[in-house]
């Protein structure tokens, strides 16, 4: 997730915004979920993350989409605002936040699911420091 944050980052400071994307997810008992990218910040993203990754890997895949979940929630959840700190270079994320963001399930939706996700992140809303932060920036 780290490496993911970092790309997109890069990409966004580089101007580098990507191409609309549209997904389908099928279940087996034959429902499914589209996911249409067209927004240009995650495209930007999804563009940097496919660049490092490889959006045909599940893996590539599963990183863009916990990124663009992630940046959705910290949006809503106002407990997360001391594991975010926002700079003239970016955003810096405490690494429990990446961590959490990489280990935690997904909604049908490609999105989290607040409580546990907050339950999962360690208890250190203290306050970010220099030594878990991650830097990056939202475009």
């Amino acid at each position: 997730m780290a490496a993911a944050w970092d790309a997109a980052r890069a990409a966004a400071s580089a101007g580098v915004w990507g191409n609309a994307r549209m997904f389908r997810f099928r279940r087996g008992d034959g429902s499914a979920t589209d996911l249409a990218l067209a927004d240009p910040d995650a495209c930007c993203w999804a563009g940097a993350i496919d660049g490092l990754l490889g959006m045909h890997t599940s893996y590539g895949l599963s990183a863009c989409l916990r990124l663009l979940a992630l940046v959705e929630l910290l949006a809503r959840a106002r407990w997360a605002a001391p594991l975010l700190r926002m700079t003239r270079g970016g955003a810096e994320l405490d690494r429990a936040l990446l961590h959490t963001a990489a280990t935690t399930p997904l909604t049908r939706e490609a999105r989290f699911d607040e409580t546990p996700f907050r339950a999962l992140v360690p208890a250190r809303l203290a306050g970010p420091t220099e030594s878990r932060l991650a830097s990056g920036a939202c475009a």
